[in-house]
């Protein structure tokens, strides 16, 4: 019987950067599958496990983890209640999570406690807010590490992982930005009802640490984006507390020049991407994409701080009008060259190497504090 190994995905970002991997595993002859849940499963973020669904030569197991308003320990809860239901009865030979998110950790910490083996992608990141307590700690509990850059293996040693349990593969969703998207911009324009020939991209998530100021922040950011008199595709922000406030300026844009989308479909969203003006928020696509498109990035606020440095990403306050105003003018439009500080769209190959050899499968899953040397 071939391996198992078991994607879990929690959220549309995580899935476009879990799918490459998933697919090479998949075509190495691996058994695949996707422990699906979080904001995936709510109809008003996009109902996006529609998308997981798609994945040819998969299996999708499903976990309704949180109703609308949850607090994130609730959700915490909820997703090690199942997920631990889940691996008693499917004991997947590795389990695969990403980065930061609270599904992650849950999911984490069921396969520590139960020694299954389990790979942490993209750890070794810093950025502002709860998410990267959260990215560490899945670092510190998970047995491997798939990591961007070389920066973030030095991090991850840094917490007392074992050096040869750690491969700097790159970003995997650049592997996807890497090629063609498969669609062209005007399938993207007719599947989504988008007008607009010259348009940005806004994509503004809420801080957990800033809540109670969220819906202050978005329409200061929201109302300098209004005073450009430019177009905008809005995707709408994910489930962390705070998400409400942003919902109701979002609301509240004039609809002839703000399209707001639940979610796309990563395939598209490429293609949007690569045919922006700009990008404006606070997603990790914008340090991280972006810069790999060559698309100009105006970063808004602390989610994102030190994630990521590029000679095509500004950095703003949402109250920071006149630098927003300023960002918009000067970049509108303006074309970069690809930054590949994350790799080159080879991730999933290198994943796929890192399975293929026997050590990595042999490896003890007590695990033991590596001090760095000097």
């Amino acid at each position: 019987m071939p391996r198992s190994i078991l994607f879990v995905t929690g959220t549309r970002a995580d899935f476009g950067k879990l799918e490459p991997l998933a697919i090479a595993a998949r075509d190495a002859g691996f058994a695949v599958s996707f422990f699906v849940t979080g904001m995936h499963m709510l109809q008003n973020y996009g109902l996006t496990k529609l998308e997981v669904h798609r994945t040819k030569g998969v299996t999708v197991h499903e976990f309704l983890n949180q109703r609308p308003g949850d607090p994130q320990d609730m959700i915490l809860a909820k997703t090690v209640i199942g997920f631990s239901d889940f691996i008693h009865e499917h004991r997947p030979d590795l389990v695969v999570i990403h980065g930061d998110r609270v599904e992650a950790l849950a999911t984490a910490l069921v396969c520590a406690t139960n020694y299954i083996r389990c790979a942490h992608i993209e750890g070794g990141e810093v950025s502002g807010t709860i998410d990267e307590i959260y990215r560490h700690c899945n670092s510190k509990l998970a047995s491997h590490h798939f990591v961007s850059s070389d920066d973030a293996a030095r991090r991850v040693m840094s917490l007392g992982e074992q050096a040869s349990h750690i491969h700097a593969i790159g970003s995997p969703e650049l592997d996807f930005h890497a090629g063609s998207s498969g669609v062209t911009l005007a399938e993207v324009k007719e599947r989504y009802a988008l007008p607009f020939d010259d348009y940005g991209i806004c994509v503004f998530h809420p801080v957990t640490s800033e809540a109670a100021s969220m819906g202050a922040q978005a329409q200061a950011l929201f109302g300098a984006l209004v005073a450009s008199a430019r177009d905008f595709v809005v995707i709408a922000p994910n489930n962390d507390p705070g998400s409400a406030t942003i919902f109701d300026v979002i609301a509240d844009l004039p609809k002839d020049r703000f399209r707001v989308l639940p979610s796309m479909r990563f395939a598209h969203f490429s293609e949007l991407m690569k045919n922006a003006a700009v990008m404006v928020g606070n997603s990790s696509a914008g340090v991280r994409e972006a810069p790999f498109l060559g698309l100009p990035s105006l970063d808004i606020g602390t989610r994102q701080t030190n994630r990521a440095k590029s000679p095509s990403v500004f950095f703003a306050d949402a109250a920071n009008t006149d630098g927003i105003a300023q960002f918009l003018k000067d970049q509108w439009g303006k074309a970069y060259p690809r930054h590949d500080a994350f790799g080159g769209g080879s991730a999933a190959g290198r994943f796929a190497t890192v399975l293929a050899d026997a050590a990595f499968w042999d490896a003890p899953l007590q695990k033991t504090f590596h001090d760095q040397q000097g």
